[in-house]
């Protein structure tokens, strides 16, 4: 049995930059290790990521050392387990099940996309993050939780600076005061629209939770709310920037698609290439060997789905690339486990079912000039923050 490695020289701002490399010589030397800017255990392996996430009595989510609880001001149902993280998933589920979605989401889904792309300019170059991507899984999100008054802009800055506050490891104290004011503008707008879901009960979130038989407390509902707003535009977000990148970049996969019809393909490859949500924590509960080491209980430990995605055992040496005509395998990009990610079946509908087909039924030549000029960024949660494509 080894001792538990220590990764003195890899930084929070190398992972944010290119976390790739690092990731695959770490599968292949130090798949358990802790980093020591973080005193945080990173696990990059698929087989230890995944057993990890589905054993919560050992790997527990209430990790009270994450920046999570300043920066959404509660304990989230993401830091619970057992009974306690049921009861909340479970207020806020029937908004997205199977058959809402197709009911209430779907149509509303299809007339919002249709609606934003018919926005860009044939002919011009347009960055289509800002003008795509991030609008349009703000105005989804918005509909769905049951905030239709919250305009775009503020869904999304929201969204990243609950992002950002929660992947503050580094504990930046102007981070957590942008996220101390984000939450005071949501909190004003949640007690705005209880009269409005009380009087008019809807399966938007916030409806649903407000009119439960046995609704959970109303700083939980309004905890669910801020969960939804900082995961729910991201995610969507950054995938269809990664995918269309991805296609724009891999000239002969895109025509094969097109003709062929394989979005839903598309879709899967790229939240595998580039998961959103990067990396995930947990809290050993017990002594627990993880590979060949141990590690001790109370250890703050993060899978790293990113790296999973590609481990070599699951998708060969290629794993590195995006390629939509690999062998099929599950992938990590929504979690596993109790945790498994609610808004999994939106995604894949808005992205794979809907906006990439109608996206390049309007563009079908569109292109991508300069892949260099696209930044990438992100530790916790990682995707492009820019997507120049000319709309041919």
């Amino acid at each position: 049995m080894l001792d538990l490695p220590i990764n003195e020289a890899v930084t929070l701002a190398d992972l944010t930059r290119d976390p790739y490399p690092i990731y695959k010589r770490m599968r292949a030397e130090t798949p358990v290790v802790r980093m020591a800017q973080t005193n945080r255990i990173l696990v990059t392996r698929a087989e230890h990521t995944k057993w990890i996430k589905e054993t919560p009595e050992i790997f527990s989510s209430d990790d009270p050392t994450t920046p999570m609880k300043p920066a959404f001001q509660a304990q989230t149902l993401m830091r619970k387990d057992g009974a306690e993280h049921r009861a909340e998933r479970m207020a806020m589920q029937p908004a997205f099940s199977p058959k809402v979605i197709r009911t209430d989401w779907a149509d509303l889904y299809t007339r919002l996309a249709e609606d934003y792309v018919s926005r860009l300019p044939r002919g011009e170059t347009v960055d289509l993050f800002r003008d795509l991507c991030g609008p349009i899984a703000a105005r989804i999100l918005a509909h769905m939780l049951g905030l239709d008054e919250a305009s775009d802009e503020d869904m999304q800055r929201w969204s990243q600076t609950l992002i950002d506050g929660a992947g503050n490891f580094g504990y930046d104290p102007k981070l957590f005061e942008l996220s101390d004011a984000a939450n005071a503008e949501m909190n004003a707008l949640f007690d705005s629209l209880i009269s409005r879901h009380r009087a008019e009960p809807n399966n938007s979130a916030f409806s649903t939770m407000l009119n439960a038989r046995n609704p959970i407390p109303m700083s939980q509902v309004y905890a669910n709310l801020k969960i939804a707003i900082g995961g729910g535009i991201n995610e969507p977000r950054d995938a269809l920037a990664t995918i269309v990148y991805g296609l724009l970049t891999n000239p002969d996969q895109f025509e094969e698609v097109k003709r062929q019809a394989l979005w839903e393909d598309a879709f899967e490859e790229g939240v595998r290439w580039v998961a959103p949500i990067q990396v995930s924590g947990r809290r050993t509960t017990q002594e627990v060997q993880i590979g060949d080491v141990f590690v001790g209980p109370g250890e703050a430990v993060m899978t790293i789905q990113a790296s999973a995605n590609r481990d070599e055992t699951i998708y060969g040496e290629d794993g590195e690339l995006f390629n939509i005509f690999r062998d099929k395998h599950p992938h990590q990009a929504f979690g596993s486990g109790p945790h498994h990610c609610a808004g999994a079946q939106v995604a894949r509908r808005t992205l794979g079912q809907i906006m990439l087909p109608l996206l390049f039924d309007r563009f079908p030549n569109m292109t991508l000039d300069d892949p260099a000029k696209v930044i990438w960024s992100g530790f916790g949660f990682r995707g492009p923050l820019n997507l120049p494509v000319t709309l041919n």
